[in-house]
């Protein structure tokens, strides 16, 4: 009985310089890792993966992704990025409406891209270490993020939209030149955390008592 394809193909830290085409060519995949491997580019050919679930780019130097990966009909579970060059992404990525995990930290972001807005199923985005200084309106589009991670960014206050995120757990402004902060994020009924450490900017503001005294963590 011939045995069943591999479904997780890991080549983590393999000093491969280049992804192999023998890679594009395993169609029955359903997770990639080609992390910390030197890569510059990722082939077109990534297309053809049309099973994966999850891929992993993370610790390389590319300072753009193809935009097939936006097509990429079942990337539903986790999309690492971190620690490249990237400064934006392709539009195409709005498409990835059933992804849960977006990680964008370590890069050169100053704005957030507004495809990422439009993957409505985020559960948790981490887009920390960049140069963002604000987050766009649009970020209300995320209803179903549970962790916001915006740790050492050039954040000087939210916007009053983030109000609408109801099932914001965590939120981590670590490091942010934060000066005020809108009195919404009080109304959020299922934060739990609020980390505001490594911040010297921020205004006192009266609400986080009331965050506190139902059981919110706030570091500060």
């Amino acid at each position: 009985m011939p045995a069943s394809p591999a479904l997780h193909l890991n080549l983590w830290k393999q000093q491969l310089g280049e992804v192999p085409d023998s890679v594009w060519q395993q169609t029955e995949i359903e997770t990639l890792v080609l992390a910390d491997n030197g890569l510059t580019q990722v082939s077109e050919e990534i297309s053809r993966l049309t099973k994966l679930r999850m891929l992993d780019l993370g610790h390389n130097q590319l300072s753009q992704v193809p935009p097939e990966i936006g097509d990429l009909p079942s990337l539903t579970d986790f999309l690492y990025l971190h620690d490249n060059r990237l400064s934006s992404l392709p539009d195409s990525y709005a498409k990835l409406t059933h992804l849960r995990y977006l990680n964008l930290s370590e890069n050169a972001f100053h704005v957030l891209p507004e495809c990422v807005t439009g993957m409505s199923r985020l559960q948790e985005l981490r887009i920390s270490d960049n140069s963002l200084e604000s987050l766009p309106v649009s970020i209300e589009r995320l209803s179903h993020l549970r962790e916001l991670h915006l740790r050492n960014n050039k954040v000087s206050t939210l916007p009053d939209s983030i109000s609408l995120m109801q099932e914001l757990r965590q939120i981590d402004l670590r490091g942010n030149p934060l000066t005020e902060l809108p009195p919404a994020i009080a109304s959020l009924p299922r934060l739990e955390k609020l980390d505001l450490r490594w911040v010297t900017t921020l205004k006192e503001c009266e609400w986080i008592a009331d965050l506190e005294a139902r059981g919110c963590a706030v570091y500060r």
